[in-house]
Formats: structure tokens, sequence, C-alpha cells
């Protein structure tokens, strides 16, 4: 399970680029837009591996254009792998500040889940989408905790 400190501040998918000389990733507007982060700050962050991914040597990264296979967006960072109206199983890692559940599906990205619990696995349907973060609601709750 994973330990949510109460300083999280932001989180968010993105893929790591290399050039000659350094390894980046680029943070979404809508970080700065939403007063997560200011730019010229200095911030500690937390890499994790997405779900079902495995390391690539820097050849494998070189062959796909984006370096993913997932789809890109406009603005060319990761396109959010759920969609609104959608139902899907999620498993609830953590409890976050407000009380909300937490989920990660594909590619770590984050499903806030109210009235959810830690090892809960509800059915849920997604009623909001953001870059880095969907807001969903219990459609039926884990058959274990009836």
């Amino acid at each position: 399970m994973v330990d949510i400190p109460d300083t999280l501040r932001s989180v968010f998918t993105a893929t790591i680029e290399s050039d000659d000389e350094s390894y980046t990733f680029e943070v979404p507007t809508s970080e700065v837009r939403h007063d997560a982060i200011q730019p010229g700050e200095t911030y500690r962050i937390a890499v994790l591996e997405a779900e079902g991914t495995t390391a690539r040597s820097e050849s494998q990264l070189s062959d796909s254009p984006s370096g993913s296979s997932s789809a890109v967006g406009e603005h060319g960072s990761p396109e959010p792998p759920v969609e609104e109206g959608e139902i899907r199983d999620v498993s609830v890692e953590a409890v976050g500040d407000q009380g909300d559940g937490i989920a990660k599906v594909d590619r770590g990205y984050v499903v806030i889940v109210p009235e959810a619990q830690p090892g809960e696995v509800p059915t849920v349907e997604i009623e909001q989408v953001q870059q880095n973060v969907a807001f969903a609601s219990i459609v039926e709750p884990d058959p274990r905790t009836l």
C-alpha cells in the first residue's frame, strides 16, 4: 500500500525524455494554473514506475516517436487512460487528506473515489477527467464489505 503524505501537492504522469546531457519531463500547465506548483521554486519529487510497465533501454525508447505507446494529446502529454462515463473496477490504495479513496489505474493515473477505503475494490463510474486525475463515484461497493 502507498503511504501518501499530507504535504503531497501534485500527482501527474509524465514521460522522461533524454538529450545528450540530462533527462527531463514536462510538468502539465494545469499544475501551475491550479497553484499546485510555482515556476522558479524547487520541489521534491518522487518517481514511480507505472504499473504493468517494465524498464526499457534507451534504444527501445528511441524506437517509438514519443517513447511510449500511450495516446498523446495535442500538447505532447499523454492522454488520460480513462473517459467520463466509463465504468471500471479500481483498487483503492490509500486515503487522501480530504478522506477520499485514492486508486491508481493505467500508467499510475490517479482516480479519486469518495467514501472508499484502502483495500476495497469498488466498481466506479468516472465522472470528471482532468489531465492528471479523475474523479469517480461508486456504482457498486466492494462485495467483500457488504
